[in-house]
């Protein structure tokens, strides 16, 4: 897997394209000179988390005739401060699935994905404690 990254400005604008040819916007926070001209790059590592296992959610649910009508997640970071580099030391993900749910299957998706199938969760795992919960709306 190949991304190239390109400086759009004279800070921290930056332009990333991926193997698919999409192209993200990067950027640093006001504090440092950056303009919020896009994503930080430690929440792009969260947002990278959340579709990872969002995909394999949804792909284990599809298989098993489970509609889904809305699929929304919220990921809460928590970073080592004071140190530096400053890696996430606690990360809790969100589910909340809108839908006719068996929320016994949709729990054994989330467990599936989150200790067999995510890669980001593999990645992040020895850095950082991930827990999770379930909100199945109405």
């Amino acid at each position: 897997m190949t991304v190239d990254l390109h400086r759009v400005d004279e800070a921290f604008h930056f332009a990333a394209t991926g193997v698919a040819g999409v192209t993200l916007d990067i950027d640093g926070s006001v504090a440092i000179g950056g303009h919020n001209a896009g994503a930080r790059p430690m929440e792009m590592l969260l947002m990278g988390l959340a579709s990872c296992s969002a995909i394999d959610v949804i792909v284990i649910l599809n298989k098993q005739k489970q509609v889904i009508q809305d699929f929304k997640m919220k990921v809460d970071g928590q970073r080592e401060h004071g140190a530096n580099p400053a890696p996430f030391k606690t990360i809790h993900l969100t589910f909340q699935l809108t839908g006719d749910l068996n929320e016994a299957k949709v729990r054994r998706a989330i467990d599936l994905s989150m200790n067999k199938y995510c890669s980001a969760t593999a990645q992040l795992r020895p850095t950082a404690e991930i827990t999770w919960e379930l909100e199945i709306l109405a």
